[in-house]
């Protein structure tokens, strides 16, 4: 319905994922503005995040490497795509991420509560 066009400036360059647009509705661990910056994800292995992402629902997981795990969610009702990447940064020992959707400007924080629900996913 509204999933729009996967973007194509996704993935890590030179160790950073990719800037959040100006709208509000996206977080970015590696971000200085607000409302966008979000702390990143403690260090776990991509293989016990990738079980928290595949055990969401309207999941699904685009690409996945040692070190990088990129995943489409799928809103419920009007089925809205957000591209959510991981990025492993050994030096730093965090899990960077960014979460975005594709249209629109708001997401109601829906972005920020996902990172967060995988944060508190992790840590159990």
């Amino acid at each position: 319905m509204f999933a729009g066009k996967r973007p194509t400036n996704l993935g890590v360059k030179d160790g950073k994922l990719a800037p959040c647009p100006n709208s509000p509705n996206c977080v970015n661990s590696q971000s200085d503005q607000t409302p966008a910056k979000i702390a990143p994800l403690p260090a776990v292995p991509m293989s016990q995040l990738r079980q928290v992402i595949e055990g969401m629902e309207r999941t699904t997981i685009i690409e996945a490497t040692d070190n990088y795990l990129y995943a489409e969610f799928k809103s419920k009702i009007m089925g809205y795509v957000d591209d959510v990447e991981f990025y492993l940064d050994a030096n730093a020992n965090v899990i960077h991420v960014r979460s975005a959707s594709r249209l629109g400007q708001s997401d109601l924080g829906v972005n920020r509560k996902r990172v967060e629900a995988i944060r508190a996913a992790l840590s159990d």
